[in-house]
């Protein structure tokens, strides 16, 4: 029987567009303070290294990005506008950075833990700085390695896949890299 932590090794990886892709369907879910969420996660955007204008890594390895350079598996956190927390795991070969931003998900487990952690009954996890906060992410998870608290465990999407570009981006905003599952 294979475990889950063999099936995410293998699909972390390969390039990081088509890694992004297989984590459509995926399951993450999380046991922080006590609690235990999960999402099925529908869409996701591919960031590579200094290659990818848009990338976190563009510039090379600093001390806030220094997570996209460990091994697969690992969480990037990172404040966006300095408001919303913002996961992605890391893809690929360790000082090789690429990692995959996890922006959406249907929730599947712990669904009132999430609506009291967002103060909301609706749209829980729409929205990357949405999911991290449904789920109990912050930047106390970053450099994290999955398995821990903080599983992804590999799925089948819910339903037809689609590719476009990467969205609340200003630079290689015409790569196709965000991925969605159509409902």
């Amino acid at each position: 029987m294979v475990t889950p932590a063999t099936d995410l090794a293998g699909i972390l990886e390969g390039d990081v567009v088509e890694v992004a892709r297989r984590l459509i369907g995926a399951t993450l879910q999380t046991r922080i303070d006590g609690y235990q969420t999960a999402i099925v996660v529908t869409e996701v955007e591919a960031y590579g290294g200094p290659e990818d204008a848009a990338s976190h890594a563009v510039r090379g390895r600093t001390q806030a990005n220094a997570a996209m350079f460990c091994e697969a598996g690992t969480l990037y956190v990172y404040r966006s506008y300095g408001v919303h927390w913002c996961a992605n795991v890391v893809v690929g070969p360790r000082d090789e950075p690429a990692a995959v931003l996890l922006r959406g998900g249907e929730p599947s487990l712990g669904i009132p833990i999430m609506e009291r952690r967002r103060k909301r009954a609706n749209n829980l996890t729409d929205g990357p700085g949405k999911l991290c906060q449904a789920l109990g992410i912050t930047g106390e998870h970053d450099g994290v390695l999955l398995g821990g608290p903080i599983e992804l465990i590999p799925g089948t999407p819910l339903g037809p896949v689609v590719a476009t570009p990467r969205i609340g981006i200003t630079k290689a905003t015409d790569l196709p890299w965000r991925f969605a599952a159509l409902r």
